[in-house]
C-alpha cells in the first residue's frame, strides 16, 4: 500500500472480468471477454478494456467514473462514450456507446456486474474525495515549468 500526503491510504486496483456483447452496425453482436478497471492513483476514471486483458489486440477505453455511475440511472455522456441504463428491452444490461471517428460500437454489460464495480470502487475511493488520492507534487511541477525559462 502507498500513503498519500493526506493519509489516505491506496489498495491494489479493482478488477471486473466479465463477458460483454459488442454490436458493430448491423452486425449480430459477438462476446468479448472484457475487464472493468479503477484504481485509486487514477481517482476519476475507470477503464474498459475490451479483448482478452493480456492481448496485444486489447481495446481501452477509459472515461470518468461518474459517467458510469450516472449511466446506471439515466442516458449520460456525449461525445465518445455514453452510457445508457437499463431499459425494458435490455432489463439486465448497461449499454455503453464507443464512438470513433471511424464508427460507433454498442456494448452490453450486465447491469449487476456494473453496480458490484462501482460499490467495490467507491469504498475504495468515494465520491467527492477523488482529490486526496491525487499524487501532486507541485514543487517538482513549477520546477519542470520554469526549467526552460532561464
Amino acid at each position: 500500500m502507498r500513503q498519500h500526503p493526506a493519509g489516505v491510504a491506496d489498495e491494489g486496483p479493482i478488477v471486473c472480468t466479465t463477458t460483454v456483447l459488442v454490436t458493430v452496425a448491423d452486425d449480430p453482436p459477438v462476446p468479448l471477454p472484457a475487464e472493468l478497471r479503477y484504481t485509486a492513483t487514477d481517482p476519476y476514471a475507470v477503464c474498459l478494456s475490451l479483448g482478452a486483458p493480456s492481448s496485444p489486440a486489447a481495446v481501452d477505453w477509459v472515461f470518468a467514473r461518474s459517467l458510469l455511475a450516472r449511466g446506471l440511472r439515466r442516458p449520460a455522456g456525449a461525445g465518445d462514450v455514453v452510457v445508457i441504463p437499463r431499459h425494458r428491452c435490455h432489463p439486465d444490461a448497461v449499454r455503453i456507446l464507443l464512438r470513433t471517428r471511424h464508427g460507433a460500437a454498442v456494448v452490453k454489460i450486465a447491469s449487476g456486474a456494473v453496480t458490484a464495480f462501482l460499490h467495490r470502487a467507491d469504498a475504495l475511493v468515494p465520491p467527492g474525495t477523488e482529490h486526496r488520492h491525487l499524487d501532486l507534487d507541485l514543487d517538482h511541477m513549477v520546477h519542470r515549468l520554469t526549467a526552460g525559462s532561464e
